[in-house]
């Protein structure tokens, strides 16, 4: 993690290539004290988050090191490490100077909390993003599950599709549903002129328009008409009943290895961030439901299966009652 200013331009450069620049505590509290210091620093105009490996933006927290702690019996520091990333998360998006991050590459999970809640969110055609937290037992968390219903071309429906079913937004979809706010060709470029010459006037020399359409405008009727029906229980059947069963192939093919209980509380998780006010109370609901979450057994089983062992034959638990997630969540 290298922390630099530039100028007028607070930069924060993410480098642990080996995980794909999965964000550990040590990185959150680097992000969490430059943040601090710049907010109220008049000498920083703007701050730029990039990464410096080719292959990965960030692929999403270490949950990895969060389920050594779990079978270790220390609860403790893995919640306090997933507090401390959902109070970066704010930190972020309530930030009161331009946030820019520049995405080329892989945006999974803690990737899109650490940048998309910022004021400017720039892709290139090499970047993709997924909130995949289903395959590991978990639940769409770092405010996405608040923000995603609020991204100027999203929705309710569009956002809860999104976190059940891990689909991967190309830059089309991201600029479609407002995840991504400008595309650009040369993420390296930009980021150059983006110290040097501002935010807009180096969007004025780089921003592009994507060459095809995307494929979330083309599912668009179908995603309205099953996935804002509510509850997990009611989405499924508003997918068994819905015409159009290429695309119920298709979303039951995204789902094929999600956890059941995992799709249940991110259904109720969704429908209580309809109507948080602020992204706090978004991410205040997701840590709660997280902490009941990480004490079940599918996320130290769906981790094994995922990024541990790598066989991607995660043996599930019966899917838990919804009442179980309301019961944090109200």
């Amino acid at each position: 993690m290298h922390v630099s200013v530039r100028h007028t331009t607070g930069v924060l450069e993410l480098d642990r290539p080996e995980a794909l620049n999965s964000l550990n505590h040590e990185m959150i509290r680097i992000i969490t004290r430059a943040l601090e210091e710049w907010r109220d620093d008049p000498a920083i105009e703007q701050v730029l988050i990039t990464s410096r490996s080719p292959k990965a933006f960030c692929a999403g927290g270490d949950v990895r090191s969060a389920r050594e702690g779990i079978l270790a019996g220390d609860h403790a520091s893995v919640d306090e490490f997933l507090s401390d990333e959902y109070a970066m998360n704010n930190l972020i998006g309530t930030f009161p100077k331009p946030f820019i991050a520049v995405w080329d590459g892989i945006i999974m999970g803690g990737g899109l909390g650490v940048s998309s809640h910022g004021s400017h969110r720039v892709t290139t055609e090499r970047a993709w993003a997924s909130m995949p937290e289903l395959a590991i037992g978990y639940v769409t968390d770092v405010g996405i599950s608040w923000s995603s219903q609020r991204w100027p071309g999203s929705s309710p429906a569009m956002g809860a599709f999104i976190g059940l079913t891990g689909y991967r937004l190309n830059e089309e979809d991201m600029l479609y549903v407002g995840l991504a706010t400008h595309m650009v060709e040369d993420a390296a470029e930009f980021a150059l002129d983006v110290i040097g010459l501002g935010i807009d006037a180096a969007l004025g020399e780089h921003a592009v328009e994507p060459r095809e359409k995307s494929r979330l405008e083309r599912w668009r009727e179908d995603i309205e008409a099953t996935f804002g029906a509510g509850s997990w229980a009611d989405i499924d059947a508003a997918l068994e009943a819905h015409p159009n069963r290429e695309f119920v192939g298709d979303v039951r093919q995204l789902m094929a290895k999600a956890s059941p209980s995992a799709a249940v509380a991110v259904a109720e998780l969704y429908l209580a961030n309809r109507d948080a006010p602020t992204l706090r109370d978004g991410l205040d609901n997701e840590e709660r439901l997280g902490e009941l979450v990480r004490r079940q057994p599918d996320f130290v089983e769906g981790v094994r299966a995922v990024l541990v062992d790598k066989t991607h034959d995660a043996q599930w638990s019966p899917a838990h009652d919804p009442e179980v997630y309301r019961a944090v969540l109200e």
